[in-house]
């Protein structure tokens, strides 16, 4: 009798999962995961309390899941939930990994080891730090964000045309100056004190989802927390899967994803670089009657050339494509058809690369 392999198990979508990181990784299905945004315990190696000036005590973290016995036991822990990080993400997929002076270092080592592609390492320079209140230190003003390819010859999604939009269109720099999360984004519990201690800004989350995913991707935070990844991948049409083991921090996870307003389906596309844009051969307009066999084409300087019904273009003693011609003609060594040709329709001239959006239109 053939045995046939039980179905897996289906991707917990927009779930929050309790419990130990590894442990559920391990768990979920290879090569199931676009995206992993990594926010790991600091192990800050804290000596005493810390008083500002009036001396009252600040609210540091100090909670047990950030703290190890030692740095090879950190270093065990690293290594095992990045492994498990890296069998589920998909063989394009790829990682972001936060941390500060204490334990980036030895993050992004373990990360190269564990056979990640590093891509860039990114300063999140905090607007608002908090001061240096024993005067001993320079004022840690900034976090350190490692952006990682699954491996070296992953084809990792980057968004670069969305980010340059967002940055009132200059090009995405690898330092960002963003605030630390506070007012009435930062969440409290019951008490009124800080739900979570290391709580990140929305804004943070925003660049990395725009920039490194696409609508309908699957983003999983392995340190959930108060579920930051979790609402801004459902504010910007993506799934995610968050996994925490403080029930604290759960409740007040669900109880602000409840709060998310639905995506607007229209509004959650992002700006597509050209070159990630379905290529369309010239020859497909004339295929598809946008343009017929003898129809001249003209150039901004007056330059006019002949359709052939092969796709190519003759102009005077030069034939070959739209590129070569235009180059011919110009007497320059490159040029780009789709912006140096023109056609003419009810008197007007209008640039080929309408015709092109307009089959790339049809693809989407």
């Amino acid at each position: 009798m053939k045995r046939t392999k039980p179905e897996a198990a289906p991707l917990p979508r927009n779930e929050i999962l309790q419990g130990d990181c590894i442990a559920h990784m391990n768990a979920l299905p290879e090569a199931s995961v676009d995206l992993v945004f990594a926010d790991p315990p600091y192990n800050l190696q804290l000596r005493g309390d810390l008083h500002r000036p009036d001396n009252s005590r600040v609210d540091a973290v100090d909670d047990a899941w950030d703290q190890f016995d030692s740095f090879k036991a950190y270093d065990k822990f690293t290594r095992e939930w990045l492994a498990a990080a890296r069998r589920i993400l998909k063989p394009n997929g790829a990682i972001w990994v936060i941390g500060s002076y204490h334990n980036i270092f030895r993050v992004g080592a373990a990360l190269q080891d564990a056979g990640y592609w590093v891509l860039n390492d990114v300063i999140w320079r905090k607007s608002n730090p908090m001061p240096n209140f024993r005067g001993k230190r320079l004022t840690n003003a900034h976090e350190t964000l490692i952006w990682a390819s699954r491996g070296e010859g992953s084809k990792y999604t980057f968004n670069y045309e969305a980010l340059k939009a967002l940055n009132d269109d200059i090009q995405m720099r690898s330092d960002w100056v963003i605030p630390l999360c506070t007012g009435h984004e930062r969440l409290k519990n019951e008490q009124g004190d800080k739900a979570h201690p290391t709580q990140k800004p929305e804004a943070l989350l925003h660049r990395v989802i725009v920039g490194t995913t696409n609508p309908g991707d699957v983003v999983l935070d392995p340190f959930f927390g108060t579920g930051t990844t979790g609402a801004v991948a459902r504010k910007l049409g993506r799934d995610f899967i968050g996994i925490e083991r403080d029930t604290g921090y759960i409740k007040a996870a669900k109880a602000r994803l409840d709060k998310v307003r639905p995506y607007d389906p229209s509004a959650i596309e992002v700006t597509r670089a050209k070159r990630a844009e379905p290529r369309v051969p010239f020859g497909q307009l004339v295929e598809r009657g946008l343009l017929r066999p003898g129809e001249v084409l003209v150039s901004p300087r007056g330059n006019a050339a002949k359709v052939r019904a092969d796709g190519t273009l003759v102009a005077e003693n030069v034939k070959g494509s739209i590129h070569q011609v235009g180059a011919a003609l110009e007497g320059a060594p490159s040029c780009n058809g789709w912006t140096y040709w023109s056609f003419k329709r009810e008197g007007k001239t209008v640039p080929i690369d309408v015709l092109r959006q307009q089959i790339r239109a049809e693809l989407y």
